[in-house]
């Protein structure tokens, strides 16, 4: 049901010792390899699937600053200056372009929320402000007359998310990262408090440090080395369609749609605003976490009961590291979409943007989005295990950060000087009493 992704080759060979194991082969995790690899640091890269198999290849494809958490902000500014010389750095096309992304308004309070995220940026000297009217109506047929406003920042874009993280995977394999795929690493030898292997399915590697990459499994592989994540999944579901003409080419959200134009010439569609939350055995350990932010945001959360429960209840269980594991057993996420929601969302673009009445849709898929409470992402080592990092919980945002998030975290496995200062990741966030909270007005 997933997007075809482009192949990564994998080696054949697995290296008995590496300075840094990577746990996870999706954006985080390519970056990270690919910045270590040009540095002269030899990595093994351990994917239990396949490359972007999950929601590094489920996502819409943004590359944004605009309406970032401004804890983000400096490190997705760093990650924009990556993708603007991506296809030149990996040599592959990842469909990078610089598109310009609009956030419609429907009502005042919209726009104050859009004024509210401004005077967060404009230290940042982003180049975003609001638009309407006829310059509206130039990104958006008939958006001045629909939208009160829209929040527009040129200098954002899109890339192919099937095509980019494989891209960025490969240019580190000919830079000497090893790249193992159907390698699961089930968990983590350690000695005098730090960590000096992974152990994976198809045997251990000594290594010196290892950053764990793993979006919706990192919850569960961390609380098998005694570190709580409060770290939850929410389901997100998008459409294609076949190439169509005449349809804007600047990539918009609005409350019920949201949309990008496809290198391919088709268009990446999904409901703006509904995302599907399953409930879980860890919503009830973690509702103190949670439940402020989905109260915050209850009107565009749907909770389901479904099978998940019975699944995440049975991957609990503690496994041996010489037994079969759960990252083996379900080698690839591969949800079931929701297709009302897609199918609103395109009905809804099909009564505002005329052009959109032709569109075809030729596949649907879902993803799981990991999520954290505060939605900003954990990237960060752990107190209790010395050389392990954690890069996890980009909450829908990881694929445009990716990049730079992926370097920071070789800078924190390696000892380099980070990127940007990493103290709002921290993993220690949660439980030092700083009760972190979503950012207002974004």
């Amino acid at each position: 049901m997933g997007p075809e992704v482009d192949r990564v080759i994998p080696d054949t060979e697995m290296p008995r010792h590496a300075e840094v194991v990577i746990i996870g082969g999706g954006i985080i995790g390519a970056s990270a390899a690919l910045t270590l690899a040009r540095r002269g640091i030899s990595v093994v890269l351990c994917e239990k699937g396949l490359v972007a198999g999950e929601q590094s290849s489920r996502n819409w494809g943004w590359v944004r600053k605009a309406r970032r958490d401004p804890r983000e902000i400096p490190l997705v500014i760093e990650s924009l200056r990556l993708w603007t010389d991506m296809n030149e750095t990996v040599g592959a096309e990842t469909g990078f372009r610089t598109t310009g992304i609009v956030f419609a308004a429907d009502n005042d309070s919209d726009v104050a929320r859009f004024e509210t995220w401004l005077d967060h940026a404009r230290p940042y000297q982003i180049d975003a402000r609001l638009i309407s009217g006829s310059e509206l109506d130039r990104h958006l047929p008939d958006g001045g007359s629909r939208y009160k406003a829209a929040l527009y920042c040129a200098s954002d874009g899109c890339a192919e998310p099937q095509a980019a993280t494989p891209a960025i995977a490969r240019a580190a394999q000919r830079d000497g990262a090893v790249i193992l795929t159907d390698c699961a690493v089930r968990g983590l030898d350690r000695a005098g408090g730090r960590v000096i292997a992974a152990v994976t399915e198809r045997g251990r590697i000594g290594c010196n440090a290892v950053v764990l990459a793993g979006g919706a499994w990192s919850r569960r592989f961390l609380r098998d080395l005694d570190v709580t994540l409060p770290q939850l999944k929410v389901r997100s579901s998008v459409l294609r369609t076949a190439p169509l003409d005449g349809a804007p080419t600047t990539a918009f959200w609005g409350d019920h749609a949201a949309y990008r134009k496809r290198l391919d010439g088709g268009y990446t569609i999904a409901n703006g605003s509904v995302n599907v939350v399953p409930i879980v055995p860890d919503s009830f350990r973690f509702l103190k976490h949670f439940l402020p932010p989905f109260w915050d945001d209850r009107k565009s959360l749907r909770l389901r009961a479904d099978h998940r429960f019975a699944e995440e209840w049975r991957e609990e269980r503690l496994v041996p590291l010489d037994e079969v594991s759960p990252y083996e057993t379900t080698r690839v996420l591969d949800p079931e979409p929701d297709r009302r929601y897609n199918r609103e969302a395109l009905a809804h673009l099909v009564k505002t943007v005329p052009a959109f009445a032709g569109a075809r849709v030729v596949q649907e898929w879902a993803g799981m989005i990991d999520v954290m409470p505060d939605a900003v992402p954990v990237i960060s080592p752990v107190d209790s295990i010395a050389g392990l990092v954690v890069a996890t919980g980009f909450s829908g945002h990881g694929f445009g950060i990716g990049p730079a998030a992926g370097r920071l975290a070789a800078d924190l496995a390696t000892g380099a000087a980070p990127l940007v200062d990493p103290r709002e990741f921290r993993l220690s966030r949660y439980s030092d009493g700083s009760n972190p909270r979503a950012a207002v007005g974004i």
